[in-house]
């Protein structure tokens, strides 16, 4: 019987095994269709916590942006979020509200602490650039102005090309000038100028460009403009000379 089933097509021998075997096969495949449902019901929990985490954080932010006056404790209600919803990409923009509104509280070491932690905990995420300027912020408003300064620069040269480099570069350019140190403020406008493409803070930083000129009049521009063209002479013998030409009318015999 055996070398007779040995012989049979692969899907003959399948169903012989199937047939021999009811048993074993009904057991197995329950198994694999508990852990499917399983993996389903994961899943779908998942889905449905990135969802509910989502409408949360929405609801919440809407509120505020409706509110004619800041919400007290709307750090805490961000944070609440966070927690409630670990791991999610709501929790992560989360923590980053929160800074934000401890920092318009004007908890400003507070606001600090959970832009750094943003930094630590979701360095991957989009918004980082976002949370390392509002360390930079926070370390300003408390009057840190060395270490805001370290902050904006970090900034700028770990993400060059997000957008908020054009504040820090903005925000560095203020502290220089506020340090009485024109050349490193001028600099930096100019740059802001350049980048913004005529966005309201290059329009800005070129007004504070006049005004440092203006009140230091020494300082020279970063780019001076160029020179009025003039022919070269080398130029000139390459031209087609015209022949010269008298005048005078001839005179002719009548």
């Amino acid at each position: 019987m055996e070398t007779n089933v040995a012989q049979l097509p692969i899907t003959d021998r399948l169903w012989a095994w199937l047939v021999t075997n009811k048993t074993q096969a009904a057991i197995g495949a329950v198994v694999v269709a508990a852990g499917a449902l399983v993996v389903w019901i994961v899943l779908l929990q998942g889905h449905q916590r990135q969802v509910a985490a989502g409408e949360a954080l929405s609801s919440l932010t809407i509120e505020q942006m409706l509110s004619p006056t800041p919400r007290p404790n709307a750090a805490q209600a961000y944070l609440n979020i966070a927690a409630q919803f670990p791991r999610s990409p709501a929790a992560a923009r989360a923590l980053l509200l929160a800074g934000g509104s401890l920092f318009t509280e004007g908890k400003y070491s507070e606001a600090q602490a959970q832009f750094e932690k943003f930094t630590r905990d979701h360095h991957d995420s989009p918004f980082v650039g976002q949370a390392l300027l509002g360390v930079g912020a926070s370390l300003e408003a408390q009057g840190k102005t060395d270490a805001a300064i370290a902050a904006y620069k970090d900034l700028i040269s770990r993400h060059p090309g997000e957008s908020v480099v054009l504040d820090a570069k903005f925000a560095l350019a203020r502290l220089y000038e506020i340090q009485n140190q024109p050349e490193l403020a001028r600099d930096y406008y100019v740059e802001v100028e350049k980048e913004g493409r005529f966005s309201s803070k290059a329009i800005e930083a070129g007004m504070r460009i006049e005004d440092l000129m203006a009140k230091y009049p020494k300082l020279a521009p970063v780019n001076p403009a160029p020179a009025p063209l003039t022919t070269s002479p080398i130029m000139l013998t390459n031209l087609p000379v015209k022949p010269a030409t008298n005048n005078v009318p001839a005179v002719t015999n009548k």
